[in-house]
């Protein structure tokens, strides 16, 4: 069997035997009582409601006994040895997969400690392979060309489609091929600005196929946001649609690329070719305006081309994408996912964390333009063989119960979403298994997402990850073990989540600190494109040796998880990460706002809002109209989804002598936890304090 490179500096090399799995002695028990436990605190699926009273929520019998992990001795079997021989453990399920050339004997290879050198992360190299062969052409061999690949369901009612996987893959090479006749090569670059449409998972697919690396922006991004990306990763040509629909709104996509790109030829960077998709049901093409020579109609070029396409083999750690996420000091960060550890990450997890079968029926409400939908809409699903709705539309329109609309319509069998408060009329008896999309949920929104949309049959997949990570890194499998309302519960095959001190100490049992990751795994990310240096200091210089997920836990007496939130300037806002930075310098851009200082409070459908304080220029009253005119900077310049809940005025903002905002103090204050403020007598001004008190509700 392949065994790892011991060459290169790794904490797995000298762990005591205990650490790596501290978490299994006390699963081995089961948690405290579990084995006799009293029906007051325990809930068995399709048996009962779960409420307040009850801390376990157990598995059905025959839910387990289908499952692909049936039993925490399972688990435990499985996870000892992705732990102890994760060289033997990955290569048995990477067999699994097509692979052009093997790799060598050394499966992986790490350096995790800034001390001893450059971070490095390297799984599979030397083998080349390609993951849309994998995703595709592996399926159809194996006899599914004609199964439903994608379901297809429109923002308005009546609009639908569907493509099987020999078609997507007649429609993916027909793309393939026109991006070859432009002159796209592998490694060249291109952003895909597109709305969930069938055409974003075909561009993704088809950039792999020939080894380009996409660059995947949401759709509600602005143009300074999308110019920033373009300027950064230089694209050989964008991918765009002239408008969607979303809900009753038409929002014109071509006009921001267009000012997107006029931003970033100022700023050196011109892109010669803008594919444009006609979508019919919210613009034609009469009315978009248009650029000759650059821009270029989807439907006019693609069709023309031939329905098959020759692979681009590439090495495991060629680059695959690049999605940029948001950064504590403004500028986002361009995160690096290569091809053969992430693929073989991304299949696993999705397999695993929703018990997939063959016969499922997959909908994940994420937009492409996220990393849950690169891993858990694309790629994971499809290198499984499912069959994914993907939905252009708003969850609320044309009323509030589309979702479950959607759900019995296709028969969804399991459901990954962020849980919103609407369900009415309709059966959903479908459902198998529920995903919770974005942080873990509170423990509140667990039992109703449990009990109201699952009718207490269905396990909650409520999992922790990052765009960094690549997959689920602690995730509830389920059927393996009773779940906690509100806890992520245990690690991921070949996951080795630690608690440290300040520190970087590791803290044993029972404890709360900060959420580092020993050792890497297949889909961790490689780099920060274009800038490893940050790539060291934001993830691995805080706690040498660890990755830093930049994320606070608690570890409770039967070594179940549970995410504390954010420990940096990041906000999670339905899933999508917003850098307080960004939010506050679009603030700031406003000529009325002399300062601001941004930070998250929890909100019950979105997981966390943004809470906005803004300092005026001096003379300028407070005014409801200036209020909503800060709200729209923000729109304009970053996207809706970044919009402040609050603009709370202040006439000053709490900061230390040396100038540094108190933002512990700030989210008190937004949070309305006013006896817990602590000791401000630290501040440059104290009194700026009551004076915030004072305006809370202006």
């Amino acid at each position: 069997m392949a065994t790892p490179d011991r060459s290169s500096p790794s904490p797995r090399n000298n762990f005591a035997t205990s650490d790596h799995l501290r978490h299994l002695d006390s699963m081995a028990a089961l948690p405290s009582g579990a084995g006799n436990i009293s029906h007051l605190n325990a809930v068995i699926l399709g048996e009962a409601l779960a409420s307040e009273e009850h801390d376990l929520v157990f598995p059905s019998a025959d839910f387990s006994r289908q499952a692909h992990v049936s039993s925490p001795e399972k688990y435990l079997e499985m996870y000892r040895r992705s732990i102890e021989d994760p060289a033997g453990f990955w290569s048995d399920i990477a067999a699994e997969f097509y692979w052009k050339e093997k790799w060598g004997k050394q499966v992986y290879s790490e350096n995790l400690d800034v001390r001893k050198g450059s971070i490095k992360i390297e799984w599979f190299k030397g083998g080349t392979t390609n993951i849309c062969y994998n995703a595709l052409d592996r399926n159809i061999e194996a006899g599914n060309g004609g199964k439903v690949a994608l379901y297809w369901e429109g923002n308005e009612l009546g609009q639908d489609g569907s493509l099987s996987y020999s078609e997507l893959l007649e429609k993916v090479c027909q793309l393939a091929n026109y991006l070859k006749y432009i002159g796209v090569r592998k490694g060249d670059a291109i952003v895909i600005y597109l709305p969930m449409l069938m055409e974003l998972p075909i561009a993704m697919l088809a950039c792999a196929r020939i080894g380009a690396v996409h660059s995947v922006v949401f759709a509600g991004f602005s143009a300074e946001s999308l110019a920033q990306r373009i300027v950064d990763c230089k694209p050989k040509a964008v991918v765009t649609c002239n408008a969607v629909r979303r809900g009753s709104k038409v929002i014109n996509l071509k006009d921001i690329v267009d000012a997107a790109l006029v931003e970033s030829a100022k700023n050196g960077v011109s892109v010669d070719v803008c594919l444009t998709y006609e979508n019919q049901s919210a613009m034609n093409r009469e009315t978009t305006k248009w650029q000759e020579g650059r821009d270029i109609w989807w439907q006019d070029a693609v069709p023309k081309h031939p329905t098959s396409c020759a692979v681009e083999w590439v090495d495991a750690e060629d680059p695959l994408f690049l999605l940029y996420t948001s950064g504590s000091t403004g500028k986002p960060k361009g995160v690096l996912h290569t091809t053969g550890g992430y693929m073989i990450y991304t299949a696993t997890t999705f397999k695993y964390a929703f018990d997939f079968k063959p016969s499922d029926i997959y909908w994940c409400t994420a937009d492409c333009g996220w990393i849950t939908g690169h891993s858990y809409v694309t790629y994971g699903p499809l290198l499984n063989g499912a069959s994914v709705v993907v939905f252009e539309g708003a969850p609320n329109y044309p009323d509030p119960g589309r979702c479950w609309d959607i759900v019995d319509k296709y028969k969804v069998t399991i459901f990954y979403t962020a849980p919103t408060l609407y369900v009415t009329r309709y059966s959903r008896k479908s459902l198998r298994v529920l995903g919770s999309v974005g942080e873990p949920i509170n423990p509140s929104a667990w039992r109703w997402f449990f009990n109201v949309v699952g009718d207490s049959r269905c396990p909650i997949s409520d999992t922790w990850w990052q765009t960094e990570t690549g997959g689920f890194m602690i995730t509830p499998l389920p059927g393996g073990w009773p779940q906690k309302p509100g806890s992520a519960t245990f690690p991921f095959f070949g996951v080795q989540p630690v608690i440290v001190d300040e520190k970087g100490t590791e803290i044993e049992g029972e404890c709360s600190g900060y959420l580092c990751v020993k050792s890497s795994w297949p889909g961790a990310f490689r780099t920060l494109y274009g800038d490893q240096e940050r790539y060291e200091t934001t993830y691995f210089k805080p706690f040498p040796g660890y990755y830093f997920s930049g994320d606070g836990c608690s570890r409770d007496n039967d070594g179940y998880h549970w995410l504390t939130g954010r420990v940096d300037d990041v906000i999670n806002v339905s899933g999508h990460r917003i850098g307080t930075a960004e939010v506050e310098s679009a603030l700031v851009s406003h000529h009325q706002c002399a300062e601001a200082a941004v930070v998250g409070v929890e909100h019950e459908v979105k997981g966390q809002g943004i809470y906005a304080f803004v300092t005026l220029v001096e003379g300028v009253p407070y005014s409801e109209e200036l209020r909503k005119s800060l709200v729209l900077s923000v729109r304009n310049q970053i996207g809706a989804f970044a919009a402040p809940d609050k603009i709370h005025w202040a006439p000053g903002l709490p900061k230390t002598r040396s100038g540094k905002i108190m933002r512990r103090i700030l989210r008190k204050i937004a949070s309305r936890q006013l006896d817990e403020l602590g000791d401000t007598s630290t501040l440059a001004d104290p009194s700026v304090v009551d004076q915030l008190i004072a305006l809370s509700d202006c």
